[in-house]
């Protein structure tokens, strides 16, 4: 292994709501984004990947994204990293309060770090630059088609702020978008829909 090997990505979906379970990895390690349920099959995962997880981010704090998340941590024994603004929701102790652009560090590589609000207080997401392309892991709080689902205007306003200058403003339209359920999409593709989403309000 050598510091600059390029990370690789395996997904699994876990419950009946689909969450999409993402393991980033090198030939030794994982970072787990989202312990949302079953960790036998997660764990089963980087069983077959051929990795350790060492690391797990939790996107946000809603019950579906975290339902595995204690068992996991606990057979793992690895950091647990989550924004600072959720983190005092969430099951499970975090070792690490991310804020927007913060480095998380892994396997050698330095992956910015983005919070999003609006959705939750702060949902924590990272940019991963794989086969030449940036890969951002955003949680609910960007979906194709649209943004996550808000609770009052005031949120919108704070999501729909926190993509366009954190997401859209910062990284190009070849850029992949992985979110907590469903398909994947670009950047490129949903930003033609901007102005929509803000006179929809979702």
């Amino acid at each position: 292994m050598t510091a600059h090997e390029e990370l690789q990505l395996a997904q699994i979906s876990v419950s009946e709501m689909d969450n999409n379970v993402y393991l980033l990895h090198d030939q030794h390690e994982g970072l787990l984004i989202d312990a949302a349920d079953d960790a036998d099959a997660i764990l089963a995962l980087a069983e077959r990947t051929g990795v350790t997880i060492t690391m797990v981010l939790t996107t946000h704090r809603h019950s579906d994204h975290v339902r595995a998340l204690p068992e996991v941590l606990d057979r793992t024994g690895a950091i647990h990293i989550a924004s600072f603004l959720d983190t005092p929701a969430l099951p499970a102790p975090v070792d690490v309060q991310l804020d927007q652009g913060d480095i998380v560090e892994f396997a050698g590589h330095e992956l910015p770090a983005f919070v999003l609000r609006g959705h939750t207080p702060g949902g924590a997401g990272l940019a991963v630059r794989m086969g030449g392309i940036p890969h951002l892991f955003v949680g609910d709080s960007l979906f194709p088609g649209g943004l996550g689902k808000t609770a009052s205007e005031g949120d919108f306003v704070r999501l729909f702020t926190d993509v366009t200058e954190r997401l859209f403003d910062v990284y190009r339209d070849e850029s992949v978008v992985h979110p907590g359920h469903g398909e994947s999409t670009t950047l490129g593709a949903q930003r033609p829909h901007l102005d929509e989403w803000l006179q929809r309000r979702w």
